[in-house]
């Protein structure tokens, strides 16, 4: 029997609000949270380093879904006991990375239609409310800073891999979350945005951009001169426009483990 949580945000006291600088799901879960191992804990580290592995893997699109992570392997790989790689496990799985089965052990997840339909009909609505709670509180310097984002965000386009771009682009979103100034709705869609983010991952064709960024500036910019409608409905195709770009159909490719995850 699958251990996977439904498809549906946890409350806002577990999905913290990231921000643009913020690590990877998996990396903040082994290193970012309260109730993480402490700093300098040899376990630890080397579960952060499975985290990130892993994590990493799957956001360049090496880790395909369904591919099964055995603990044996991990602990080979990684030169760790069973206990380091099944804690690390268990937060990807806490992050939706992964999905523990009874029978199967850990496989990278595998989001279906349906998770996929329902994630994003969720933050669709939840951004459709928040960008105008966003726009009646931004002040002159929120948008210098989200106009600063928005320049890092092009930089990393052009120069940084597709786990660098993806989070930065993700980070926009979050932070029109922030913005609102309603924590309870910023917690939701920091938890909403990390899910899409994962299936995108998994399921985008090769060489899509995970947002275009020309929106994000267009989005911007409506808010700041009034346009509030406009631009809640702009981000609203922007969002469709991802989720239709998804195909939940993927090759297996032939590499072994390791080789998914860039360590042969």
């Amino acid at each position: 029997m699958s251990t996977r949580s439904p498809a549906k945000p946890r409350s806002p006291r577990t999905a913290r609000p990231k921000t643009a600088n913020e690590p990877a799901p998996g990396q903040q879960e082994a290193g970012g949270r309260s109730d993480a191992p402490g700093a300098g804990n040899p376990d630890a580290d080397l579960e952060r380093r499975i985290c990130e592995a892993v994590y990493e893997s799957v956001m360049s699109q090496r880790l395909t879904p369904g591919t099964k992570l055995p603990e044996a392997a991990i602990c080979e790989l990684f030169g760790v006991s069973r206990s380091v790689a099944r804690k690390a496990l268990q937060r990807l799985a806490h992050e939706h990375v992964v999905d523990l089965h009874h029978n199967r052990g850990a496989v990278v997840a595998e989001p279906t239609p349906e998770d996929t339909r329902q994630i994003f009909q969720a933050r669709r609505a939840l951004e459709a409310a928040l960008v105008p709670l966003a726009a009646a509180r931004a002040t002159k310097a929120d948008y210098v800073s989200l106009r600063k984002q928005l320049r890092d965000e092009h930089a990393l386009l052009h120069r940084a891999g597709q786990p660098a771009w993806a989070r930065q682009a993700s980070a926009f979103h979050v932070r029109l979350g922030e913005l609102s100034g309603n924590t309870i709705l910023h917690g939701y869609l920091a938890e909403l945005v990390s899910r899409c983010s994962l299936i995108v991952a998994l399921y985008e064709p090769p060489g899509n951009a995970a947002c275009e960024h020309g929106e994000h500036v267009l989005i911007v910019d409506l808010m700041e001169r009034g346009d509030v409608a406009e631009a809640v409905q702009i981000n609203d195709n922007h969002l469709a426009d991802l989720e239709r770009r998804i195909s939940l159909e993927r090759p297996q490719p032939a590499q072994t483990l390791a080789q998914m995850l860039g360590l042969a």
